[in-house]
């Protein structure tokens, strides 16, 4: 979520925001966040509204962000078992970067209102083929909840501020009723045709 993509990503602000809550979440729950930069010279730095300044992010220019630097430090954590995927370009580098995951045995979980792309098309038929693929698909608040599972939990009240305001719309129910509405469209036209 760099600075050189803030004018061509569908709902780039959006998209940030529910990516920071979600940052802020693993913050509060001691889950380690990795941050990478696609060619950051070329494409700027992490936008500040993420919030992430105290990470130090991976540099590359490959898509997945399994670079060797991000596997040494998945080396560190104890290999974890499971991953949690914000971000973009949703056919790019969370597309590439999943199946890399998914290669290893992980479960991946993405945060579908918190990955976008230049074109919903793109987001949409992304996410489509990573569910297809085994990825899990979440939003930012079931995410969080699904984190905690309880309100029971030491850190319930922490991620229920987070949680106090709805995630801001990120278009894909727009998307998906439209696409829904094409398609019916479509088919009341062969129907009618014969086709």
């Amino acid at each position: 979520m760099q600075e050189k993509f803030r004018p061509t990503i569908f709902q780039f602000s959006n998209i940030v925001c529910n990516a920071a809550r979600l940052l802020q979440a693993c913050r509060i729950l001691g889950i380690p966040p990795i941050l990478t930069e696609q060619y950051p010279k070329g494409l700027g730095p992490t936008v500040s509204e993420l919030g992430a300044e105290d990470l130090k992010p991976h540099s590359k220019t490959r898509f997945s962000m399994l670079t060797e630097s991000v596997e040494n430090e998945l080396k560190s954590l104890g290999s974890p078992k499971q991953a949690i995927l914000c971000g973009i370009e949703a056919q790019a580098c969370i597309a590439c970067t999943t199946y890399d995951l998914l290669e290893r045995g992980m479960e991946v979980h993405i945060v579908a209102d918190a990955v976008s792309a230049r074109s919903q098309t793109d987001r949409l038929f992304a996410l489509s083929r990573l569910k297809q693929s085994g990825a899990f698909l979440t939003t930012t608040e079931s995410v969080m909840l699904q984190l905690v599972q309880d309100a029971k939990h030491p850190n319930f009240k922490e991620i229920q501020k987070l949680l106090a305001h709805p995630s801001p719309d990120t278009g894909l129910i727009n998307f998906f009723s439209s696409l829904l509405e094409r398609c019916s469209n479509f088919l009341d036209h062969d129907i009618r045709t014969g086709l």
